[in-house]
């Protein structure tokens, strides 16, 4: 009896032992219960601030990062030069310990990322120290359907052609007003919002009469679009303009410098 017992000890050791054994990870991988800044935050979207600059008044800088792993950088150096915005765009990588990210591409950047707010740091991936060490923090915005300059990226499934001018739209919060630029000409007119529902529809838009060798058939197309619109997705800085469940009529991508 007694060597049953022991027995029986033993083998419930063995596998305590065997259920209680670390389980191994892909390089570079967090396990799914992680509460690491990848796994536990909500980090995705737009972080805007004013970073450092020796030689101009700051340099304004939004950074947006996509679940896609994707991200785009807007950067305007104030006090300095015409002030154009440059904008870049690729991919990102998360570091072992799921709380960096490095904006990958020429001069990459690498951001600590916490609760609703991204740290630049240094080359070398360390804090940046001194007193100006708190000015290097991006803070999120939060993702607005109104109030936002969305420029028109693909209608119909094609993406749009690079014109002198972009095209893009802006719903103003008050009043009920659409105003933007189709490609040729501005335009301006009035739009319905049920955001309980995300359905929206557009008035009769009125523009100007200009008329321009290239931008025409997009600024057509644009205005067609916002009159079969009857609902719309936002997610993050994307919006698209839909008809029933048919495929999206229009994109958009939010653009916070201009």
């Amino acid at each position: 009896m007694k060597v049953r017992i022991g027995t029986a000890i033993a083998l419930s050791l063995i596998l305590l032992a065997g259920g209680c054994a670390p389980q191994a990870w892909p390089a570079g991988a967090s396990p799914p219960d992680a509460h690491d800044a990848r796994n536990s935050l909500d980090w995705a979207g737009a972080y805007r601030g004013v970073l450092p600059c020796a030689d101009c008044e700051g340099i304004e800088t939004v950074v947006t990062l996509g679940q896609d792993g994707r991200f785009r950088e807007e950067v305007k150096y104030l006090g300095k030069g015409d002030g154009k915005v440059l904008t870049r765009e690729g991919a990102f990588q998360w570091n072992d310990a799921g709380n960096v990210v490095t904006l990958e591409g020429d001069g990459p950047a690498r951001y600590f990322v916490g609760e609703n707010r991204i740290t630049r740091l240094a080359r070398d991936g360390s804090r940046i120290t001194g007193g100006l060490a708190d000015r290097y923090g991006l803070e999120k915005m939060a993702g607005h359907l109104t109030e936002t300059y969305w420029k028109l990226v693909e209608l119909n499934g094609r993406p749009v052609p690079r014109l002198e001018r972009e095209p893009y739209l802006i719903l103003k919060a008050e009043g009920g007003r659409v105003n933007g630029f189709g490609g040729c000409n501005s335009f301006s007119g009035s739009y319905t919002l049920d955001e309980a529902a995300s359905r929206i529809s557009f008035g009769q838009v009125a523009s100007t009469m200009m008329a321009c060798v290239s931008g025409m058939d997009v600024e057509q197309a644009f205005h067609r679009v916002l009159g079969q619109a009857d609902n719309y997705s936002l997610n993050g800085d994307h919006l698209t303009l839909n008809r029933a469940r048919m495929a999206p009529l229009a994109r958009f991508e939010a653009v916070y410098l201009r």
